[in-house]
């Protein structure tokens, strides 16, 4: 049975973590990981509630020491909690907040009393790479939460060739910014994995305003690798801030327009990766914007055309795995990305996508944020209607409506059109279907109402 080493980093005095600007070596790591291990009940399923990436990171290894399988839910609200907790009975939490509420045993993360010198004679953890790990969940944005099964040796295959495209084998002393949270399938992969196999440090900390964002780069040294998504990366560029000297941009959940990519790259100074996967497939893709459009897959991954869908297989995503996405196989290893296949809408003969819909609403001088959506079967009219929301306090809807005639198909033109503070977007920037649909129905009422 094949083994694959908890941590690529060669000596226990590496770095494999910062906590704010204070280094953390593999040897205190481990020493941490053994402390942990040793405090867990008997329960086989932990959930990992941490929300400082580098208890996060211990815990995740201390489940992975124990012989425990991590499950990393997208929230942690009430009815999510009750569903993990009928899935996996004798669930049990480590978490580092107060999550008081929460009905589940749960075991709050102590740090060490003191760090003292650096540990010696802890061998870094093997683990069988057919061992089941972690339950990862898709975001919802589509729908209900599905859960996906993860082996070890799928994560570190994944993730290796993550390193090899970013150029990190090998140890570069590069050090990881994520703006992702590690519960997330894209955060866990490119920011906590991809330091253990990629021989680099990750930042302890999970920012997410750009104040944030900035001083959680000014504590690492460089080369500083800013892992994000274009959410992060659009308030980033829009706040102004004097952002650190970044040496890698890597961005994933959400397709990049040409323009931010160009602003970004030109702003930094830095090149700009995107990687494409999903919770389904883990990440299987990998493209520089600014130079192709075309996806490069993943070693050993392979796409199969199939009438209306695609199928990935092969290399870590073992199994054939539907797609949620419209792609074009261009060749060997490459394809284009067209679009999400539920993103595809048909109104009175007439096609479009919404993720073109909300680029051209969102491209409108005075919107600062903005979301299509489609609503579900069971709650569609005879008539079938697009809704959107959107953030634009100094545009009036007439406005508004007027701009969006200017430049889409007058089938597509929202109602209702909702005018919102904020959208309800999660720690990725996506926004949960449910979340959206209930902003839209409640106040797309009071504006029905109001008529």
């Amino acid at each position: 049975m094949s083994r694959h080493r908890l941590l690529a980093h060669r000596c226990l005095t590496d770095v494999v973590a910062y906590r704010r600007s204070a280094p953390v070596t593999v040897g205190h790591f481990l020493a941490d990981v053994d402390r942990i291990a040793a405090g867990f009940p008997a329960g086989k399923n932990v959930l990992n509630a941490c929300t400082d990436r580098y208890r996060f990171a211990v815990g995740l290894a201390a489940a992975l020491v124990a012989g425990k399988v991590s499950l990393l839910p997208a929230n942690l609200a009430p009815e999510t909690v009750r569903q993990l907790t009928q899935f996996c009975p004798d669930l049990f939490c480590l978490t580092d907040c107060d999550h008081s509420g929460l009905d589940l045993p749960l075991i709050p993360y102590r740090d060490a009393v003191a760090t003292g010198e650096p540990a010696t004679g802890i061998a870094v953890p093997e683990i069988d790479a057919d061992r089941p790990v972690a339950w990862l969940f898709t975001s919802g944005s589509t729908g209900e939460p599905v859960p996906h099964l993860k082996t070890w040796g799928t994560l570190v295959r994944s993730v290796e060739i993550e390193a090899d495209r970013l150029g990190l084998r090998g140890g570069t002393g590069s050090v990881i910014v994520a703006t992702v949270p590690p519960q997330h399938a894209y955060g866990l992969e490119s920011s906590v994995l991809l330091a253990w196999q990629g021989g680099v440090a990750f930042s302890a900390a999970r920012p997410f305003y750009p104040v944030d964002i900035c001083a959680a780069l000014a504590e690492v040294p460089r080369p500083r690798i800013l892992v994000t998504t274009p959410f992060h990366l659009r308030l980033l560029l829009d706040s102004g801030a004097k952002v650190p000297v970044i040496d890698l941009v890597v961005s994933a959940t959400a397709p990049l327009s040409a323009a931010l990519v160009n602003e970004v790259e030109a702003r930094f100074g830095a090149p700009l990766l995107e990687i494409y996967g999903s919770t389904d497939t883990g990440q299987i893709a990998s493209r520089r914007p600014s130079v192709t459009a075309e996806w490069h897959l993943f070693t050993g991954v392979e796409l199969s055309p199939e009438e209306d869908r695609t199928w990935a297989s092969g290399g870590h995503v073992g199994a054939p795995v539907v797609l949620n996405d419209v792609v074009e196989v261009t060749g060997d290893e490459r394809f284009l990305l067209l679009g999400r296949s539920s993103d595809l809408v048909n109104i009175a003969g007439k096609r479009s996508s919404l993720a073109f819909l909300t680029h051209q609403l969102t491209t409108i001088p005075g919107v600062l944020d903005g979301a299509y959506f489609m609503p579900d079967e069971k709650a569609r009219t005879r008539v079938t209607r697009l809704a959107a929301v959107v953030v634009a306090p100094e545009l009036t809807s007439a406005e508004l409506s007027r701009a969006l005639r200017r430049r889409i198909d007058p089938a597509f033109l929202p109602r209702p059109l909702v005018f919102v503070d904020a959208l309800p977007r999660n720690d990725t920037g996506k926004m949960p279907r449910e979340a959206l649909w209930h902003l839209i129905e409640t106040r797309g009422k009071a504006i029905r109402e109001q008529r």
